[in-house]
């Protein structure tokens, strides 16, 4: 994906990319939630979550790894990710679990199943970070789409077989749509989305600040999801102005503090390539303008 000039180890991204540009916002927690309200709308990969992992108490763990997962791959060394990829792929091998529909034993790394992580993700990713106030200009999604195949890949997908733009995306979601279906798995991961387990003296942080961040990420869901569900959300208008006064808010907080939250990926990744690699979209709008002036090929 190209590097500073430092020669410095970029990673499998490197600061030329729209991933590593994006992937340091922080609405990109709220995508991750948008992004497991989806993925348990696949009977098969929801049943592997819930057979495989006790996420009801351990949830915050499981959110923590993900996220430490996916901040490896963007901005950690070649070999950080590769071996990162590698503990996954292994771990996958090992587990299996029942088709709810047939009782069945089918792979964690059925390919299908790792299809519709991957999409589910990536197009949550995308889509609440746009909605929210991130200018990519549609040329950039699709890099962003393409990109994110090496991710595909380290979780055992073969790249040529994942969407490489917004398009294919789509068409991806229109295909697999009749395989869906919001059954008592998803209705446990709602359930639990909606009010997660805490100490009882963390119960009024949890309404007061996770409820409303949880709501959000369910109402960026597309009106198929919802009716999936069976629950109402609020206008893809009113959801979309949230989106955007939560985005703002959120970044008003200060980069260099956020990203000293565990476990400091992006710090670490600046320190290695030098300042010029700090992550922003402004980045890639200034890209974007430069690249649109008149008499440039």
């Amino acid at each position: 994906m190209g590097n500073t000039g430092s020669g410095a180890d970029p990673g499998l991204y490197g600061p030329e990319s729209v991933t590593w540009q994006c992937h340091g916002d922080p609405m990109m927690w709220i995508a991750g939630v948008r992004a497991l309200y989806l993925q348990a709308l696949h009977p098969r990969a929801v049943r592997g979550v819930t057979e495989n992992s006790d996420f009801r108490r351990d949830a915050w763990g499981r959110l923590m790894r993900t996220a430490d997962f996916v901040g490896t791959l963007t901005y950690g060394t070649t070999e950080a990710a590769e071996r990162a990829g590698r503990r996954v792929r292994a771990l996958h091998r090992t587990l299996t679990a029942t088709d709810p529909a047939t009782g069945c034993t089918f792979r964690i790394d059925d390919p299908e199943l790792l299809l519709w992580i991957h999409c589910a993700q990536i197009d949550s990713f995308l889509h609440v970070l746009r909605r929210s106030g991130v200018a990519l200009t549609p040329a950039q999604a699709d890099r962003y789409v393409d990109e994110n195949r090496v991710n595909a890949r380290l979780v055992g997908l073969d790249p040529a077989a994942v969407p490489a733009d917004t398009a294919q995306l789509a068409a991806y979601f229109e295909a697999v749509r009749p395989a869906l279906a919001a059954g008592p798995d998803a209705r446990a991961v709602d359930d639990f989305l909606r009010g997660p387990p805490v100490h009882p003296l963390l119960v009024p942080g949890r309404n007061l600040l996770w409820r409303p961040l949880a709501g959000l990420a369910y109402g960026s869901l597309p009106g198929w999801a919802h009716q999936l569900y069976g629950r109402p959300a609020p206008t893809p208008r009113s959801v979309t102005r949230r989106l955007r006064l939560t985005g703002r808010l959120l970044r008003s907080i200060p980069a260099g503090l956020r990203w000293k939250l565990p476990p400091g990926h992006i710090l670490k990744a600046m320190r290695r390539m030098g300042p010029g690699s700090r992550p922003s979209p402004y980045t890639l709008r200034t890209s974007a303008a430069i690249l649109d002036r008149p008499g440039r090929a």
